[in-house]
């Protein structure tokens, strides 16, 4: 496998214009998740059988793409959504930190509107500042890792494409963040579906397109545990 310099050489060969180079930013499939909890960074859950085929129809969507990468969060969702793409290529799936979901304090918790933890008065006040937010881990933050593993992929995959699996938040930070909007925002407007893709283009180092795209179907934004 080639190292970080021997991409930027291919890169930056004298006498040759930047070389394009994809970035496409995953998220997982649905997960088995019978009491509807948000299980944010818990251990054990799994694709369901509909989480499966979405990350089948990835696999098979990519299938004649130059894909030199595929890494993923180290949960077991996105690991399991991340594996047939890596098959298909021949590749193993990595891991990176950088990419894990946003750490929150409703983990384990029914967050659903109308029941669950909303209803009750003392936790009402994680709910106090929305624009950090109170209740998890900085927006500004998760932008910041999403980045970092986003940068290093288009390093080492200069001139041909990676994979990167994640999950909603930190997929929908990153890309208002590369967009310069704000970064708090209503989770019902979120244009991340289970299994979409986000392709971060690149000439060279510059970003120069973003590509949203549901090869396995379109999914409600509002569902809690992404």
């Amino acid at each position: 496998m080639p190292n970080a310099a021997s991409a930027e050489q291919r890169v930056h060969d004298a006498g040759t214009a930047p070389v394009e180079t994809i970035v496409h930013v995953l998220r997982h499939g649905e997960v088995h998740n019978p009491n509807g909890i948000l299980y944010g960074r818990l251990p054990g859950f799994s694709l369901s059988v509909t989480g499966r085929s979405q990350a089948g129809a990835v696999a098979r969507a990519l299938t004649d793409h130059d894909i030199a990468v595929v890494i993923a969060s180290p949960l077991q969702r996105a690991q399991e959504t991340a594996e047939p793409i890596a098959t298909q290529h021949h590749l193993i799936v990595r891991t990176d930190e950088n990419l894990i979901e946003a750490g929150n304090t409703f983990e384990g918790l029914r967050v659903s509107v109308g029941d669950g933890a909303l209803r009750k008065p003392r936790h009402w006040w994680k709910l106090r500042d929305p624009f950090t937010p109170s209740w998890g881990e900085p927006y500004l933050q998760i932008a910041h890792r999403m980045l970092a593993a986003v940068n290093k992929a288009r390093v080492e995959a200069a001139g041909r494409e990676a994979v990167l699996v994640s999950h909603q938040l930190p997929v929908w930070t990153l890309r208002r963040f590369l967009q310069g909007q704000r970064l708090w925002h209503d989770p019902r407007q979120r244009q991340c579906s289970l299994a979409s893709l986000t392709s971060l283009v690149y000439q060279g180092d510059t970003l120069v397109d973003i590509v949203y795209s549901e090869p396995a179907g379109g999914s409600d934004p509002s569902v809690h545990g992404a």
